[in-house]
């Protein structure tokens, strides 16, 4: 009796160590086939990753990034420093402006209306900036009187700022209204383009941290 139930313990340990065994190759297999899923899926993410990056480093090379700039004043900018165009984009339109040798008369007027400030700490405006050759336009004279008339000053100035980052296809047929009130109205395609009519822009699409500016050869002038 007592071997009978030896043999019994004996059978029942084995069937346990056998089930065990068991569950023990389930589990291993299990996790087997987990890892391999897993694998699977990420080199799916992976891919289709891969693939909507491509796709969208395609896609940008298509497009006109907004810190491209265009027209033969734009040869003029500083190559490098805080006056070209890299350096003008880490500061406000005032202060980026006031490192471009292209627009010391404008830094001298903005100045002189005390504007510095109200430029620097606006959001999101499109600047109408003329070169110190478009002052030199106006008579001597006239531009002094200018300069001394603050009143005067800021109202031909904020006739410069409009509203918005304005990009070039905005300008190809474009009303906006001014920072002073009045409208501004721009034409044209590709890289030419003429504010009011007449005032050329000779480097467009110029970056600040601010604003987007649009250097232009005539003073703009409020009726």
């Amino acid at each position: 009796m007592m071997r009978k139930n030896a043999m019994i313990r004996k059978n029942a340990l084995a069937a346990s160590a056998a089930a065990a065994a068991l569950a023990f190759g389930l589990t291993a297999c299990g996790d087997m086939d987990d890892t391999g899923t897993e694998t699977e899926t990420g080199s799916a993410e992976e891919t289709e990753e891969n693939g909507m990056d491509e796709d969208n480093d395609e896609g940008a090379e298509g497009m006109t990034t907004a810190g491209e700039n265009f027209g033969p004043g734009c040869a003029q900018v500083p190559e490098d420093g805080d006056g070209s165009f890299e350096g003008m984009a880490q500061d406000p339109v005032a202060t980026a402006a006031s490192n471009n040798p292209l627009l010391s008369t404008l830094v001298t007027a903005v100045g002189e209306a005390d504007l510095v400030d109200t430029l620097n700490s606006a959001e999101d405006i499109t600047v109408f900036a003329p070169t110190n050759d478009a002052f030199d336009k106006i008579p001597e004279e006239d531009l002094n009187a200018l300069l001394e008339d603050q009143e005067q000053l800021t109202e031909v100035l904020t006739y410069h700022v409009v509203e918005g980052e304005q990009d070039p296809a905005a300008l190809e047929d474009g009303t906006f209204t001014s920072l002073q009130g009045q409208e501004v109205t721009t034409e044209g395609a590709g890289e030419e383009f003429t504010v009011n009519g007449d005032s050329q822009v000779v480097c467009g699409n110029v970056q600040t941290s601010n604003a987007t500016v649009y250097i232009v050869d005539t003073v703009l002038m409020p009726s």
